[in-house]
C-alpha cells in the first residue's frame, strides 16, 4: 500500500511539472528591434521585406548584397514607424479613424476595384495592413506639419541671394509646342505621311494611329525648352517652323512625325513669378532639411536595440493568404 501511495505521488508531481513547463517558443515572435522597448518582430520584419522585394523587383532573386542593403533599409523605415507613432502618442497627437478611411477611399478611387485588388495582391498586403501603413503615413504628415514646418521660414534675403547667384532664373529659354505621331513600321509612318500633305489633321491621325500614351490628346507634346525631350526630338521640332510637318524621323521609339504648333522665343520672365518658384523652392529644401533634422534626434533619443544576428538570419517570404484578404 505505502508502494502504491508512493507511486500515486509521484505521477502527481510529474503531471504538476508538465503542467506549468513554458510552451515553446514562436521563432516569428522573436524580435528583431527593440523602440523604446517596443518590439519589432521577426514576422513583421520578414512580411515587410518581402513587400519591398516585391515592390523593387519581383522578376529576379536578388544578391547578397542587395538583400543585405535592403535589410537595413527596410528596417530603419520600421523603426522610424515605431518612433513617429511613439512620439505622436507622447504629444498627444490623435489619427482619427475617419481620417484614415478618408485616405484610404482617396486611394481607391483611383484604381478599378478589380485593379485595386491586384494591387493589395502585389503588394502582399490586406486591407487592415494598408490601413495601418496610411494611418502611419498621417502620423508622419502631422508630426511635420505640426513640429516641423512652422519652424521654417524663407526670408527676403534669401530669395534675393538664389536670384543673384543664379540670374539664368530670370530668363525663359526658346520653347516649343508641339505634336507627334509614332508608329512601329516605316511604311506606316511614310503612309500617314502622304495623308497629311492631302489634308489629313495631324491630332485626328495622331488619335487614330499613334501608339504613344499622347495620342489622346492628339499626339501634343505640350510646350519644352531644348534639353527636356530626346536630342532627336530636339533637333527636329527646332529646325521647324509653327504648323511644319517633320519628315519620318526614326528613333528607339519607332518612326514619328512631328508637327509644330507654335515657337516661343527666348524672354525675360516675370520678377514676380521666378521669385514665388525661387520661394517655393528654398522652402521645400528647408522643410526637407528640417524633417531630416527632427528624424536625427528622435533616433538620437530613442533606446533602439538591434538584434543583428536574427536580422542577418532574415529572408524575404510572404505571409500565408497575404493576397486573399478582401474584408473591410
Amino acid at each position: 500500500m505505502n508502494r502504491a501511495r508512493a507511486w500515486r505521488a509521484a505521477w502527481v508531481v510529474l503531471l504538476l511539472v508538465g503542467c506549468h513547463r513554458r510552451p515553446p517558443e514562436d521563432p516569428s515572435a522573436a524580435p528583431v528591434a527593440w523602440v523604446n522597448g517596443q518590439a519589432l518582430t521577426r514576422a513583421e520584419f520578414e512580411h515587410e521585406l518581402a513587400r519591398s522585394l516585391e515592390l523593387a523587383d519581383g522578376t529576379s532573386a536578388p544578391t547578397p548584397d542587395h538583400l543585405a542593403a535592403l535589410r537595413r533599409t527596410v528596417l530603419q523605415a520600421r523603426l522610424d514607424r515605431l518612433l513617429f507613432t511613439q512620439e505622436a502618442a507622447r504629444r498627444g497627437l490623435e489619427i482619427a479613424p475617419a481620417d484614415v478611411e478618408e485616405r484610404l477611399q482617396r486611394m481607391r478611387a483611383d484604381w478599378p476595384a478589380d485593379e485595386f485588388q491586384a494591387l493589395l495582391a502585389q503588394r502582399q498586403q490586406t486591407l487592415d495592413e494598408l490601413r495601418a501603413e496610411l494611418r502611419a503615413q498621417l502620423v508622419q504628415e502631422r508630426l511635420f506639419h505640426e513640429l516641423v514646418y512652422p519652424r521654417v521660414a524663407v526670408t527676403e534675403e534669401e530669395i534675393r541671394a538664389e536670384l543673384q547667384a543664379h540670374p539664368d532664373l530670370l530668363q525663359e529659354p526658346e520653347q516649343v509646342h508641339a505634336a507627334q505621331i509614332v508608329v512601329k513600321e516605316l511604311d506606316q509612318a511614310k503612309e500617314i505621311r502622304s495623308k497629311l500633305r492631302e489634308g489629313a489633321k495631324f491630332a485626328d491621325l495622331a488619335r487614330e494611329r499613334s501608339l504613344s500614351a499622347d495620342a489622346k490628346d492628339g499626339g501634343d507634346l505640350g510646350w519644352f525648352p531644348r534639353g527636356v525631350m530626346p536630342a532627336q526630338f530636339d533637333a527636329v521640332a527646332f529646325s521647324l517652323g509653327p504648323g511644319q510637318i517633320s519628315d519620318v524621323v526614326t528613333t528607339d521609339y519607332g518612326f514619328h512625325l512631328f508637327k509644330v504648333l507654335e515657337r516661343r522665343p527666348a524672354r525675360k520672365r516675370d520678377l514676380a513669378s521666378v521669385r514665388g518658384e525661387v520661394e517655393r523652392r528654398l522652402l521645400r529644401n528647408k522643410q526637407e532639411q528640417a524633417q531630416t533634422e527632427f528624424v536625427s534626434q528622435l533616433r538620437a533619443k530613442a533606446d533602439v536595440r538591434i538584434n543583428e544576428a536574427l536580422v542577418a538570419q532574415v529572408v524575404p517570404r510572404a505571409p500565408a493568404g497575404a493576397s486573399q484578404e478582401t474584408h473591410r
